[in-house]
């Protein structure tokens, strides 16, 4: 009998020890917060002309992608741009993303990156989440989606490679909510009736924490042509 009650305790103790690995394994990552910098993680305040917007960029879990983003705002890239499209769910017009960015303007581009799909950083089309938009599988530049609402469909899959998340929107779903509902029409393709009729200017895009560090190449797009 006291075998048999060892052998139970010892079982116990396993089991007990194996919830707990996969508790840690499975945590969230920390908790973002507009008010203060959190470990792995970059704020960045987008200054629109509907309100403020301040991402959690997640340099952590998508490195190349969150490196990629922070040179545009360190540049000034994104500076004077705006958000340009906004896609309804056509069941439920409050959910959706919102897109902004370079748009078309290849004096603001940087070269295009590998993509970081979301079966590798973990990362999720979660509301609020903020992806990179690209053409081609590794060609993602200075055009980004914010989502309102959960949207799995845009997540990595067996023979879809999906899209990049790097940030997650930790103040102003308000004004993301508010860009998504503005007017829109126009445009081609997926984009038939998307593009925001009277765009919203992103002022500035403005890093929260740590030390800007940019390219230091020649801001080209700031040059005027002409009288």
């Amino acid at each position: 009998m006291g075998g048999v009650a060892r052998n139970g305790w010892i079982v116990t103790r396993l089991i007990a020890a194996t919830a707990l690995a996969l508790l840690v394994w499975t945590s969230p990552a920390p908790a973002q917060h507009a008010d203060r910098a959190t470990p792995g993680y970059v704020r960045v305040k987008l200054e629109t002309s509907k309100g403020d917007i301040i991402f959690a960029v997640d340099e952590r879990h998508a490195p190349v992608t969150a490196t990629n983003f922070l040179r545009y705002v360190d540049d000034g890239r994104l500076d004077g741009t705006s958000f340009f499209r906004a896609s309804r769910n056509k069941a439920n017009a409050r959910v959706g993303f919102i897109e902004g960015g370079i748009g078309t303007d290849a004096r603001r581009s940087l070269l295009g990156i590998p993509l970081e799909p979301t079966s590798k950083t973990g990362l999720h089309h979660v509301d609020g989440a903020v992806s990179m938009a690209r053409n081609g599988l590794d060609s993602a530049t200075g055009n980004f989606a914010i989502f309102v609402g959960a949207a799995p469909g845009y997540d990595a899959r067996p023979g879809a490679p999906g899209y990049a998340v790097f940030a997650r929107v930790v103040s102003g779903m308000e004004t993301v909510k508010a860009i998504l509902a503005a007017p829109s029409g126009a445009g081609e393709g997926v984009m038939k009736g998307q593009m925001i009729l009277a765009p919203v200017i992103i002022k500035r895009a403005i890093r929260l924490d740590g030390i800007a560090k940019p390219t230091g190449g020649p801001k080209v797009w700031l040059i005027k042509i002409g009288g």
